[in-house]
This record gives structure tokens, sequence and C-alpha cells, in this order.
């Protein structure tokens, strides 16, 4: 019972409405001081309340004296609010734009391990055609088995890994220079996107956990970009698989010179080399 009440205040109800309207269920007709006494509520409030109720039309009356009372059918009390409810959502879907057309999404900061991979898992989960992906083997075991789901559900799952991970699904592209790159940030990278629709984009600390953080974002013009990044990793990865003698005689061990052109001689930053078979 108090389950209805609470449901019936979801849809505006005070608590004292709610049981009036249940107590009538119970038993109609019946008079004011019937229904405080079913409802177990101050007879003097109870009138108060069948008043809202009529103005409301959710009960009837007649005119006898003590008057009496009578719900309107459940059915018709649902399809009242189903009618009321579908029409103001069309209002406000029509003119909530109008108040800002130049509305963009925000991008929101989430913190810690534990936040962070369940909105991985949430994003997962609501994949319809494709999921990107750039993950370390330690942190993949999290999420898994909400990619296997989305597989399994014909969702394209591409994987960029930062080390040995040999899920038996999905693309899985084995970026060699794991350790040199979670040495170079302190952490491990997590990028996600999901659909066009949904990413986020961070690094987990190694050696200090507490500043954990990533962003997430509905925006699109963001996710376009978190793609995109996914994107051309993966095409550098299949070249480099594909061309590895190649490119090491054009750009050298390590791909030294390709790194020296773009970021400067004995430049620290190690996240594009990549090792030597």
């Amino acid at each position: 019972m108090d389950k209805l009440i609470e449901n019936l205040k979801e849809l505006g109800f005070n608590t004292y409405e709610s049981k009036v309207y249940v107590a009538l269920l119970k038993k109609h007709p019946a008079t004011g001081y019937e229904i405080s006494k079913i409802a177990n509520i101050p007879q003097a409030r109870t009138y108060d309340t069948l008043k809202a109720l009529l103005e409301k039309k959710v009960i009837i009356s007649t005119s006898n004296k003590p008057a009496e009372y009578s719900p309107i059918n459940p059915k018709e009390l649902t399809k009242q609010f189903k009618r009321k409810m579908l029409s103001t959502l069309e209002y406000l879907d029509s003119h909530l734009p109008e108040v800002r057309e130049d509305y963009s999404e925000p991008v929101l900061n989430l913190k810690g391990e534990t936040n962070i991979k369940k909105k991985a898992n949430e994003i997962i989960k609501s994949a319809q055609k494709e999921i990107y992906v750039e993950i370390w083997p330690q942190d993949f075991p999290e999420i898994e088995e909400e990619l296997f789901k989305a597989y399994d559900r014909n969702v394209e799952v591409r994987v960029v890994a930062y080390g040995n991970l040999k899920p038996n699904f999905g693309l899985i592209y084995e970026h060699p220079f794991s350790k040199n790159i979670e040495n170079s940030l302190d952490g491990r990278m997590v990028i996600l996107c999901v659909d066009n629709k949904e990413a986020l984009m961070g690094k987990i600390h190694s050696s200090k956990p507490d500043a954990t953080n990533v962003m997430w974002t509905k925006n699109t013009d963001v996710i376009f970009l978190i793609k995109e990044l996914i994107v051309h990793d993966m095409y550098l990865l299949d070249i480099q698989e594909n061309l590895f003698e190649e490119l090491k005689y054009t750009y050298g061990k390590g791909f030294k010179r390709l790194h020296d052109k773009i970021l400067g001689v004995n430049n620290p930053y190690n996240i594009h080399s990549f090792t030597s078979k």
C-alpha cells in the first residue's frame, strides 16, 4: 500500500489525496466520515482533501446529505495522467529549445576509478552500433563483460590495447609501447566513444590514485575529436604492423627521426614512439 501512495505522489498527489483515493477504491460510495476512518487521516483534513480531489476530477460526489464520494476508474485515472504528461512533454520538447538555440552539451569531470569504470559500463550498455576504446590490460576486465554483451548484440567493437590483450571478440590493435607511455604519463589512458553520441577520456594515475579523473560528455564536437584520436591510432598501428621494416628504414629505430621531427630532439615525450620488432 505504501508503494501505491508513493507512486500517486509522483503524479502530483499529496499524501492525504493519495490516501483518500486509495480508501475510496476500497469502499465506495463512502461519506467523509467513513473515508476518514479508512484512510486513517483527521476528519477535518478529509473534507479539504475531498474538495481538492473533486477539483482534479478524480472523484465524484452525490448530492445526498451527507454527501457520498466515489473514485473514477483507476484505468481512467492513469489515462488522464498519460494524456496530460504527453501533452506537457510535447510542449516542452517544442518550446524549451527556443530558450537558447545554441545549447551545447557540457563536458563534465568524473573523479575516482570506481566512478569512471561505472560510467564506462553505462556508456557501453547504451551502445547500438559501434564502440571505440583505448585501454590498458589491467583496466580491461572492468568493462570486458559489457563489451562482450555489446558485441553479442551485433555492436562493432574496436579496441586499442596498451599491452597484451587477447579477447575472443572485436577488432584488437596492440600498442607496442605501453610501458614507456605509462611511465611518461604517470598513468594509463582510458578513451571510450560510443555511437558518436557519448564519450569519456582521461588518465588513471599510477602514483596518485586520488588524482584520477576523466572528462565525460555528450558534446558532439568533443566526441568527434575523441573518435578521430582513436581512429588515427588504429590507422597508424595497422600501417606499422604491415609496413614495419619500410617505416624503420625511413624513420630509424623506434621511429626516432619522426619523433625528433615533430616533437624536437631529446624531447622525453614518448607516447608516439615505437619499439623494434
